[in-house]
């Protein structure tokens, strides 16, 4: 049987007539985002609403995009009558998906130059991660300014806050710890290069790969930030 967190509801609750969608892990809540819904996170739970003033057909077709996304990503989808449907839309991968594959680097890094190259991609002063999520900021400020709600402003200084103050101080940080790792030239003690080969004194020559298992890891208290500078109050 499937784990629960591959199930979802998505219903017109009895009571209040409001579209929720019930159930998941994170990967179904991110394709539910992406279909219009938003999160409502509570102590024990988190589910989704249909956005504030839409009809009635705005929200079926809503909740019909969600569950035909839902199943063509091998979710199970019980819904309300009026939602269900064939359509499996194509998948294509997300732009985050992209970002996290720098971890998968990481984690297959054997010495601190390929490290320190995916840590580039991170501290990149004019196309990095970090500058361009700097540069998302402002364009979301500016576009808060525009906006016309007497709030709007208020917004917008937040995000641009949020940009010079936490984004430089992350930037700064991994920009140095980027050039501790260039300057260093030292293979990881705990990870090697696996050539797959078999040694000529080993007797079983069905095996495939004679490298140990590595060592598990304990978790460790996070270090104070290098080369940060600290957060104005």
């Amino acid at each position: 049987m499937p784990p629960t967190d591959r199930f979802l509801d998505i219903r017109r609750d009895p009571h209040s007539g409001e579209l929720l969608a019930r159930g998941g892990d994170s990967k179904a809540h991110s394709i539910l985002q992406r279909a219009g819904f938003i999160a409502v996170v509570r102590l024990h739970e988190t589910y989704h609403r249909a956005p504030v003033s839409l009809t009635q057909d705005a929200e079926s077709r809503l909740a019909t995009d969600a569950v035909a996304r839902l199943r063509a990503a091998g979710y199970h989808v019980d819904c309300d009558a009026p939602f269900d449907t064939d359509a499996r839309p194509a998948r294509y991968p997300a732009l985050g998906a992209s970002v996290s594959h720098l971890a998968e680097r990481l984690r297959q890094a054997t010495d601190t130059d390929e490290a320190a190259d995916v840590v580039t991609e991170l501290t990149a002063p004019h196309d990095g991660i970090l500058a361009g999520f700097d540069d998302i900021l402002g364009a979301l400020a500016d576009f808060f300014d525009g906006l016309g709600n007497a709030t709007d402003p208020h917004t917008a200084r937040r995000l641009r806050y949020l940009a010079d103050e936490y984004i430089r101080v992350i930037h700064s940080d991994l920009a140095h710890t980027r050039e501790r790792l260039a300057d260093r030239h030292a293979p990881h003690p705990g990870r090697r290069v696996c050539a797959e080969q078999v040694p000529d004194h080993e007797p079983e020559r069905s095996a495939v790969c004679a490298c140990p298992t590595p060592p598990r890891a304990l978790p460790t208290p996070a270090p104070p930030p290098v080369g940060a500078t600290r957060l104005r109050r």
